[in-house]
């Protein structure tokens, strides 16, 4: 079973190498399913500078400098508080892109028990994209694989072009 799509991943990090542009992640939702992608890249310590799974706010808002009040008003699941962690790892890992992705892969009461998360892609401090993922699976694991691949899919889209 492919839990990843190699090729996507492989053409993303070959055009990093060759752009000699360098990522980092910071993940809530896909608890580092995303850094376990990357990784496993071929050459990924060439362009993959590392990333953090954050999973609570006083993390978030130390490691990853989110701004409190909002993310406590939204249980540190919008597209603000994605775009945060993006600006911010990739700040800290001093990558030229950065991902941020943080939701629900369960139902819980806060998401009204619905499943969805919030991305950020930013390329050289500007965001490049962001949005809401839906997924279609409704097991957890399935789930996060499901927004890890989405996300990746994205990125590559983006990195063609830049």
């Amino acid at each position: 079973m492919e839990l990843f799509n190699i090729d996507t991943l492989n053409e993303t990090g070959n055009t990093l190498l060759q752009k000699n542009q360098t990522i980092a992640v910071s993940e809530s939702v896909t608890a580092g399913l995303l850094q376990f992608a990357f990784s496993n890249v071929p050459n990924a310590s060439n362009f993959f500078q590392g990333g953090l799974t954050a999973y609570n706010i006083a993390q978030k808002f130390k490691h990853l400098n989110v701004e409190p009040i909002h993310a406590l008003a939204v249980n540190c699941v919008s597209e603000k508080v994605a775009v945060e962690m993006a600006l911010q790892v990739s700040e800290s890992f001093n990558s030229n892109w950065g991902i941020g992705i943080t939701g629900y892969s369960t139902p819980v009461p806060e998401s009204a028990n619905q499943l969805f998360a919030f991305f950020a892609i930013v390329h050289n401090k500007a965001v490049r994209q962001a949005g809401k993922l839906l997924p279609v699976a409704t097991d957890p694991v399935t789930v996060q694989l499901e927004y890890v691949n989405k996300v990746i899919a994205i990125l590559n889209k983006l990195v063609q072009i830049s």
